[in-house]
Order: structure tokens, then C-alpha cells, then sequence
């Protein structure tokens, strides 16, 4: 179950979302809607949402200023050592970084008591940090755990 606090900053930000128009009501057999939080200059958060929507999610994109993204990250349970440069919410969870289609899929399928899943920082090959050259990092998407620690939830 997550935290009380998170839970409660989520229903305020759904509650404000349905107050400026609402999220447009996805088809029966559409995708997870997932929102994503970024910065409207981010061009790798640009493409992390395109990415998750050729890969079946439903995508609302939210540009904010850093202020709030953080505000934002910090109520959803993720702190400065996990974060990267957007966060999604989905069906309760936060989604902090260049986390795989994949993986946001299996967290939904498992419903572990969780935060959510992040990949700090911005590793090179991570879905929309894609390279020219294809240089690519190793990285772990971090599963975060309600009291805030962390384990490895997938290894790309």
C-alpha cells in the first residue's frame, strides 16, 4: 500500500486534472494512461513519452516548472537520490526516469506495496536516451519501497 502522504498527494493532483479539463477518457481497449511530469524544454522527456506510447501506454504529458516537478517527485515518495528528469503516475505508482515499457508493465501486473520504479540519472541507452552511435551504459531500474529504500527490481 503506499504511504498515506503520496496516496493523498495523488488524488490532489487527479482532483486538479479533473478541475482543468481532465484527462481525456481512454478508450475501453487503450493502454495503462500514464501522466508524465516534465519540464517543456526536456527533449529526452519528450521522447520517453513517445517511446511508452508506441509501446501501448496511453500518455498525457504535463510540462511544469522545476519547482513543482520536484515538489512533485518529493510527495510521490522519490528523493534526490532517485530522481531524474520527469516523473509518470500510474495506477498509484510513480515512474521516475527512463524506466522500460517493460518493467512499468510488470510492476502493474505484480501490484507489489510500493513507491514505484526509478532509473536515476540518465543513462545513455535508456529508452529515449537513445544514442546516435548506440553507445549504451548498464543501468538498474530501482523498485522504491514505501519506508524508501530501494532493491533492483530489472537489470538492462
Amino acid at each position: 500500500m503506499i504511504a498515506r502522504r503520496p496516496l493523498a498527494f495523488l488524488a490532489m493532483l487527479v482532483l486538479a486534472a479533473l478541475t482543468l479539463g481532465g484527462p481525456a477518457l481512454a478508450a475501453p481497449d487503450a493502454g495503462p494512461a500514464i501522466e508524465i511530469w516534465k519540464s517543456p524544454t526536456c527533449g529526452c522527456c519528450q521522447k520517453w513519452a513517445d517511446y511508452l506510447e508506441s509501446n501501448g501506454f496511453t500518455v498525457r504529458t504535463k510540462n511544469t516548472t522545476q519547482g513543482m516537478l520536484n515538489r512533485i517527485k518529493r510527495q510521490a515518495g522519490i528523493g534526490p537520490k532517485l530522481a531524474s528528469c520527469h516523473t509518470g503516475l500510474i495506477e498509484g505508482y510513480a515512474i521516475e526516469g527512463h524506466v522500460p515499457s517493460d518493467d512499468i508493465k510488470r510492476l502493474l501486473a505484480e501490484r507489489p506495496d510500493a513507491v514505484g520504479l526509478t532509473v536515476p540519472d540518465m543513462p545513455l541507452g535508456s529508452p529515449g536516451m537513445e544514442q546516435p552511435d548506440g553507445k549504451t551504459e548498464p543501468y538498474d531500474v530501482l523498485l522504491v519501497k514505501t519506508d524508501g529504500s530501494t532493491e533492483i527490481f530489472a537489470r538492462h
